[in-house]
């Protein structure tokens, strides 16, 4: 279990964590564990889309290669603040291992199914970590995470709208190469209804 600590130096009534950076106020321990968990799942998330973005690049289909590799830079900066977060509140980021992803699928729906379940997991362990910092009474933790669970929440549904627009094209490869080309054009997001 991993745990906040806090001390103070004889000379100087700041408490620090355990790695000896002033910290204004200690982190509940479970919350804690929970965080780094979470960063954890982030960098399992950017291996896994990497791995997608060869499937794909190993199928001539750039665009969405290019799409998945984008996905990986993103889930490893959303690690990144993660850690970020930990460092300013004065705690020890811990790397733990990540496991080797998943590398062979039967077709572009069966990947963008996985996608739309992970992201889908990412986001409930946002709100876990959302309900944890508010049971602990944590207002720095709920605002860090504030901006990161609207961003799950659009990352979602453009996996929903993905996998849906695969779905329609039922595998056609003129259908794929128009979604490709839509993605290698950036075109991922489902169009907005609001006026």
């Amino acid at each position: 279990m991993v745990q906040s600590t806090t001390s103070t130096n004889t000379t100087s009534p700041v408490a620090t964590g355990p790695a000896g950076r002033a910290m204004a106020q200690p982190m509940d321990g479970a919350l804690l564990e929970g965080l780094q968990q979470h960063l954890t799942m982030e960098r399992q998330a950017s291996a896994t889309y990497w791995a997608m973005a060869i499937w794909f690049g190993e199928r001539e289909l750039r665009g969405f290669c290019r799409y998945l590799k984008g996905e990986a830079s993103n889930e490893q900066h959303h690690a990144g603040l993660v850690a970020d977060y930990l460092v300013a509140r004065g705690q020890t980021v811990l790397l733990e291992a990540v496991a080797p992803p998943r590398q062979h699928w039967q077709g572009a729906e069966e990947v963008f199914s996985a996608v739309f379940q992970m992201e889908a997991e990412v986001t409930s362990s946002l709100q876990q970590l959302y309900a944890m910092a508010e049971r602990a009474g944590d207002v720095r933790t709920t605002v860090f995470l504030d901006p990161m669970v609207q961003g799950q929440i659009d990352s979602e549904n453009e996996a929903a709208h993905l996998l849906g627009r695969i779905r329609f094209a039922q595998a056609n490869p003129a259908a794929m190469l128009v979604i490709d080309g839509e993605l290698s054009e950036g075109k991922h997001a489902p169009e907005s209804l609001a006026l």
